[in-house]
């Protein structure tokens, strides 16, 4: 299975920590923290092939990892120009050759059993599946990513958001955890065209919960979300590199 990586994303809010290079070049414990995520991502034996999604700076990113990183493949997708997080999906998924993708927000780490994810996106013979992560209070994570709190019914489809849930300690939320697999051939066939530019998860995935059978599969594992200080702070304190070299 080939896995797409969304790297293209500029430094701000992190702008004084990343002074060479896009977001998740922000350094972590002496390295980029997309070598870290790269590192814990390719533990997984079902990930062949790494699309790194790239524009902003991307040079510094190709300099640094060059064509393979812990023994895999990399691949280069270049956006020209600003895509968005769904163009750059979009851009990226021609640089594939697995029926099913794994798409993996570059500033974002969340332990996921991508195993058991694929075998229940098949189960469900879903178009896309979203990894969800529960959060006690995930107006902290909706500031910054305004999508809201995921929705499912009691087959784990899902059927809308809700945006900036007002709550500090209530029931747990499942927030989108920027990771998703999905079908190689899920912009396809679209009743109405996508533009050049647009957002995966506010302009493509509640417009379409409808026409496509969209998933959650709900993880507990380590989530850290470097485009929020907070945890970028703590990604300082919690994360570093296990291997010698990449």
């Amino acid at each position: 299975m080939d896995a797409i990586v969304l790297v293209s994303g500029l430094g701000t809010p992190l702008q004084e920590s990343v002074t060479d290079g896009p977001k998740p070049m922000a350094p972590v414990g002496g390295v980029p923290f997309l070598d870290i995520l790269l590192e814990r991502l390719l533990q997984h034996s079902v990930i062949e092939r790494v699309v790194l999604s790239v524009g902003y700076k991307r040079d510094v990113v190709q300099a640094y990892f060059g064509d393979r990183a812990y023994n895999r493949k990399i691949v280069y997708a270049i956006e020209k120009s600003t895509l968005g997080t769904g163009g750059s999906i979009r851009n990226a998924l021609a640089h594939t050759r697995s029926h099913e993708v794994l798409v993996v927000n570059g500033g974002i780490i969340f332990e996921v059993d991508i195993a058991a994810m694929i075998a229940s996106h098949r189960q469900h013979q879903a178009s896309l599946t979203l990894a969800l992560k529960p959060m006690r209070n995930p107006n902290h994570y909706n500031h910054y990513n305004h999508y809201g709190s995921v929705c499912l019914n009691d087959e784990q489809r899902v059927i809308g958001f809700e945006k900036n849930r007002a709550q500090a300690a209530g029931p747990m939320s499942l927030i989108n955890g920027g990771v998703y697999l999905l079908n190689q051939t899920l912009f396809d066939g679209l009743p109405t065209p996508l533009p050049h530019k647009f957002s995966f998860e506010t302009d493509f995935l509640a417009a379409y919960l409808q026409p496509l059978k969209i998933y959650g599969f709900t993880s507990t594992g380590y989530f850290v979300d470097i485009n929020i200080p907070d945890d970028y702070r703590r990604a300082q304190q919690e994360l570093t590199k296990s291997s010698a070299c990449a």
